[in-house]
């Protein structure tokens, strides 16, 4: 089989070929048809997770089919149409497996970390790490959303949000062109935040009620003028844009942080304390969260807007994401 592999931190993607994987008896082994490049994916390219040995193949938005299985999996059928995403798999049996935190197992794996990702034509993965996809979605569009979708749409259906409730979304990008979707497929009067205004027709396309120019107005005064948000979605990576919309929220409203950035992001105290208001995270979700928002995207036809590339232009498609020139996930199709 062909993979896209870095040899070692830092250094370039390398297309070689490898003997197709044997899955282990709890593993299901998956053809892969198309994997999503993920901002995470800088994990094993430049070494910073202390998981990742060398040489790896990165990977963690695959969409394909059973390949094979091994002796001890019953749940899958060669030739069933999954996905696996960022959780790689749990063992069932920590402290927080006993409670159902599958996604915050002690000794979790990560898809393309732990073990051998996507951007290769087959790969094996534990089967609980598996999701169904439904047959309408197309596979190049359904990969991103084994990472960008579980992650937008799990936190807004995690979120305090009730139908009719203002939700904003800060930033039209990667995550945030989904979370605009789901909040309007979810019946949320939605606000759609960017620095960027040409992204105006494109945001209320996708469903946005409300379009707001951050790099015109005050963000946060003008969801006050909206009436406060209930929920802010921060789906871009940055600290100051961020602090700056905590101060949109309403009375018991929250930011919830799903675009990670790098340096700490500032809180006043006092807008908490005036609107009981909260900033939390979330982070993507497990194999059936990961299933359920496949089956909504496919009743609502969600789906990302992508740039899809041969394994051979992996370095191109992944400095296009890294640069944040993709408009908006880049996909590998194999």
């Amino acid at each position: 089989m062909r993979a896209a592999v870095v040899p070692e931190a830092g250094a370039d993607f390398e297309v070689v070929e490898r003997d197709v994987p044997e899955p282990d008896p709890g593993e299901v082994r998956v053809s892969v048809d198309a994997c999503g490049i993920c901002h995470s994916d800088v994990f094993t390219k430049e070494g910073t997770n202390p998981v990742v040995s060398y040489p790896r193949v990165p990977g963690h938005e695959v969409a394909g089919h059973v390949d094979a299985v091994g002796d001890a999996v019953d749940a899958w059928d060669v030739g069933d149409r999954v996905g696996v995403g960022w959780h790689g798999g749990h063992c069932s049996t920590c402290e927080q497996c006993r409670q159902g935190n599958f996604l915050q197992c002690e000794n979790g794996e990560i898809t393309g970390l732990s073990y051998d990702g996507g951007y290769a034509e087959y790969m094996t993965a534990p089967s609980e790490a598996l999701a169904k996809i439904p047959e309408a979605l197309d596979a190049a569009a359904a990969a991103p959303l084994l990472c960008a979708g579980v992650t937008t749409f799990n936190a807004l259906r995690n979120s305090d949000a009730n139908v009719g409730d203002l939700v904003a979304v800060q930033g039209v990008g990667g995550l945030g062109h989904l979370g605009v979707q789901y909040a309007h497929a979810a019946g949320f009067e939605t606000a759609a935040i960017s620095r960027t205004p040409e992204k105006e027709s494109l945001a209320k396309e996708l469903g946005a009620d409300h379009f707001i120019n951050a790099a015109e107005v005050d963000a946060g005064q003008r969801l006050q003028e909206l009436g406060g948000a209930d929920v802010v979605l921060a789906t871009a990576p940055s600290s100051d844009a961020i602090s700056s919309i905590v101060s949109g929220i309403g009375v018991d409203g929250s930011v919830v942080v799903v675009g990670v950035p790098g340096e700490p992001v500032e809180v006043s105290a006092q807008q908490l304390v005036q609107s009981r208001g909260g900033v939390e995270g979330w982070a993507s979700g497990h194999a059936r969260d990961s299933q359920d928002t496949l089956e909504f995207s496919s009743l609502r036809d969600i789906a990302p807007e992508i740039e899809t590339y041969p394994l051979e232009d992996v370095n191109e498609a992944y400095g296009r994401m890294i640069d944040n020139e993709a408009r908006f996930r880049a996909v590998l199709e194999l």
